[in-house]
């Protein structure tokens, strides 16, 4: 028996939204009135963030992402292509395979021990850079950066990761085996769980970073799970372990929050 022949397309695609986006992707190719029912604006709808239309009207892109695109359209024109909040300092995308929220706190938005000093840190623009400005380490020897995000703008339970997207000028000096001490916790929660990490670790070292294929490596600074989004602020910071060791060639495009893969075994 068809189900489409029994079913009204308002049931089969209330049914398709229960599932996932992979899952309304692969339906869509059963049959024609499979592909109708799962491309309907009623199941993307469901798959994006219930605040989305406020985020989108916060942003500095333009309304015809609400106006002009089908809802599956700007679903995966959230995926692919970040738009820009809080003055452009803060980039705002989804995870494709479940809709989940993903921010990047933009260098400028972070704050960076001695960034506004021109000797400590220089402040450029790279062509691979999805912000404005990135922050480059010039020359210091005490090394500090941190950002914060509200939980409440998160996706709810939902495990995430905090990552520090970085990469090194040609001339760096001071990272290689220089392990650095990282924390994602709760604002006014006293007991942060440090974890230590290398940028550049030395050869028999293992390398914790990841090449992002967009120009840039990240580096995993700590997770947390977000409950119900009432966790208040969430801090994350990076600093050193020495401070009497000279850095420089470090350069900074943000942090970013996205969830957090888990491994399958």
């Amino acid at each position: 028996m068809d189900i489409t022949n029994v079913l009204p397309a308002e049931c089969i695609s209330h049914i398709i939204s229960l599932t996932t986006p992979r899952d309304a992707c692969r339906l869509a190719v059963v049959s024609p009135a499979f592909k109708s029912a799962a491309d309907s604006d009623l199941v993307w709808e469901k798959f994006l963030p219930s605040d989305y239309k406020l985020i989108i009207s916060n942003s500095v892109s333009s309304s015809f992402l609400i106006t002009s695109l089908s809802k599956k359209d700007l679903y995966f024109h959230l995926c692919d292509h970040p738009i820009f909040i809080n003055n452009g300092t803060m980039s705002f995308e989804l995870e494709k395979e479940t809709g989940k929220k993903c921010y990047m706190v933009g260098a400028r938005d972070l704050c960076i021990g001695w960034g506004s000093t021109p000797s400590c840190w220089k402040w450029t623009s790279l062509p691979e850079s999805r912000f404005p400005e990135v922050a480059e380490l010039v020359y210091f020897w005490f090394f500090e950066v941190n950002a914060r995000i509200e939980t409440r703008i998160l996706s709810h339970r939902t495990n995430y990761a905090a990552y520090l997207v970085f990469k090194f000028d040609k001339s760096t000096d001071g990272f290689r085996s220089t392990q650095l001490a990282s924390a994602v916790y709760a604002e006014g929660i006293n007991d942060k769980k440090r974890q230590g990490l290398f940028l550049d670790p030395s050869r028999n070292t293992p390398k914790l970073f990841h090449d992002r294929r967009d120009g840039w490596m990240e580096i995993e600074m700590g997770e947390f799970f977000n409950k119900n989004g009432d966790g208040g602020t969430l801090l994350c910071s990076l600093f050193d372990f020495d401070r009497f060791g000279t850095r420089h060639g470090l350069v900074i495009q943000g942090i970013e929050f996205r969830p957090k893969k888990m491994l399958m075994h």
